[in-house]
């Protein structure tokens, strides 16, 4: 009897010191911007952010769960799917196709919304990365679609990084030819912008 007891002690412990050895499993949860198109694997944001962090000492693993195109809708609809159960945290960057396409700004609110109150509800830490529309679609367009961001993450209490692409938007040499997307020395820019509020995020989630 005593056997079997110190061989079950034993391996809880085992389980335990495992499953704490294990690293932060982080998601970015996306469109093109997060998948990296255009670009190989090892270019895009995830990738480019483990790197950064696994250099500045973080035991991670962060995910690349972005689908080129798609909307805050459609970032919805495959939540739970594409953030499993093993997640430790998320960052959210979607919006920039709503704004392309000009689809109501309460349209995209109400996606974000959904998708923040469904992993708070989950218990699973979550990161805002906000989008701005651009000016083309008019003063009003831009003043309600660029203010979707703040108003959610205030709203909500989670950490926000107010422009995914700030200093590589419109910068020729940080993008693709088609001016939109980064290239690789661009996801290098935003990654280095992004990173102290990532770090300062992800004390939240081992805390």
């Amino acid at each position: 009897m005593r056997l079997v007891s110190w061989l079950l002690a034993f391996l809880l412990v085992s389980m335990t010191d495992s499953l704490a050895g294990q690293p932060v499993k982080l998601v970015v949860l996306g469109d093109s911007l997060a998948a990296g198109y255009g670009l190989e694997a090892a270019q895009a944001f995830p990738a480019r952010l483990e790197a950064s962090l696994r250099a500045r000492g973080h035991d991670i693993s962060v995910i690349n769960a972005g689908v080129s195109g798609d909307t805050a809708q459609q970032g919805l609809e495959r939540l739970d799917w594409s953030i499993g159960a093993d997640a430790d945290a998320a960052i959210v960057e979607l919006g920039a196709n709503d704004a392309l396409r000009g689809l109501d700004p309460s349209e995209t609110r109400h996606s974000l919304e959904g998708i923040i109150a469904r992993l708070k509800e989950r218990n699973i830490p979550v990161m805002l990365a906000g989008m701005l529309a651009p000016p083309n679609l008019g003063a009003t367009y831009k003043e309600n679609f660029d203010a979707i961001y703040p108003e959610l993450a205030k709203r909500y209490g989670v950490p926000f990084y107010p422009f995914f692409l700030d200093g590589v938007a419109s910068e020729r040499d940080l993008n693709l030819e088609d001016g939109i997307h980064p290239n690789a020395k661009g996801i290098d820019e935003i990654v280095r912008r992004m990173l102290p509020s990532v770090e300062e995020f992800l004390t939240r989630v081992k805390d």
